[in-house]
């Protein structure tokens, strides 16, 4: 029976390889040298930024990270408060605009009648066009006054003289601008990133998946929960860190709403600063040290840039487990 088998059987199409042609062979040395050239760029910005910022590195040693010091007058130069002002000012974003922006895209899939998602949409995608110069200049004349007015004057006076509370969200002068004005501001400028993002990637999950919940008697919110947010964890967390990489490189916007102070307060409403805005305000009148340190200062922005991408691969890497 096997003989007959083995006689009647198909015979096995032989494996032909076939030579590689021209426009394919041009085409996988082109992409080749695509990523390669993302590679050198990346490596000559990070050597060319280490380069510059090693004089500031070499006369203040690990105490420029630590120092809160920064004097033109004496060479003295410390990064600690920018680089916890960028970091309060990056949390704070986050903490008011992902939930916001999951709130939107949530409604977008699920709730929005037919004839409302269209101009929402377009709305949230008009926000992403808009220059970060001009919600820098909204926050100044526009946001700043009225969060002085009905946020930091009435807000001092509640928490003046509590333990903790007090000292967080009291402030001293209440011009509006601060580590929280640029938070929120900053807030804004990434809603419309994550939002996008969530949206497009909830709408690309398959129907029959939220109508089987629907089902078996599922509310809303356990499709959210339980079905949509663990299908598109991945993609939320990757937009929540493109907003986060926004927030943490967020130049002039935040360099009109921070107050530029180069002081450390332990009150998110007293005027601060960042990376970024320091840079932008010293860079083009630096010489010598000071433009030093002030390239040192990029260097730490990108080194955290980096550990942040690299939390984000290892957050994703850990949700494409479970």
């Amino acid at each position: 029976m096997s003989a007959v088998t083995d006689q009647f059987a198909a015979p096995s199409a032989p494996v032909r390889k076939t030579p590689m042609g021209t426009f394919d062979l041009i085409f996988r040395n082109a992409s080749l040298l695509a990523a390669l050239f993302v590679l050198v760029l990346l490596a000559g910005i990070m050597l060319s930024m280490v380069i510059g910022g090693w004089p500031a590195f070499r006369e203040f040693g690990f105490g420029f990270i630590t120092s809160s010091v920064w004097d033109t007058q004496n060479e003295q130069y410390g990064a600690w408060p920018a680089i916890v002002g960028t970091l309060s000012t990056a949390l704070i974003a986050l903490v008011v605009g992902v939930p916001l922006s999951l709130g939107i895209a949530v409604f977008l899939t699920q709730l929005a009648p037919p004839w409302f998602k269209q101009p929402v949409s377009t709305a949230i995608e008009l926000l992403a066009a808009v220059p970060s110069i001009i919600y820098g200049m909204w926050g100044l004349f526009v946001f700043a006054p009225l969060f002085a007015a009905y946020v930091q004057i009435p807000l001092s006076n509640i928490v003046e003289g509590m333990p903790i509370v007090g000292t967080i969200l009291y402030s001293r002068s209440p011009s509006g601008l601060g580590i929280l004005t640029a938070g929120i501001i900053l807030a804004f400028m990434i809603i419309p990133f994550i939002a996008s993002i969530t949206r497009d990637m909830l709408d690309q999950i398959p129907s029959v998946l939220r109508e089987s919940a629907y089902g078996i008697g599922a509310t809303t919110w356990e499709v959210v929960r339980h079905v949509l947010v663990p299908q598109a964890g991945v993609s939320i967390i990757g937009a929540i860190m493109l907003g986060l990489g926004r927030a943490l490189g967020e130049t002039m916007a935040v360099t009109f709403v921070v107050g530029n102070a180069n002081r450390l307060s332990p009150s998110i409403l007293d005027p601060g600063s960042t990376i970024a805005s320091r840079i932008a305000n010293e860079f083009n009148e630096a010489l010598g040290l000071q433009l030093n340190s002030l390239i040192a200062l990029g260097c730490i922005l990108f080194f955290v840039t980096f550990v942040v991408l690299v939390i984000a691969r290892l957050l994703v890497a850990r949700v494409k487990r479970y």
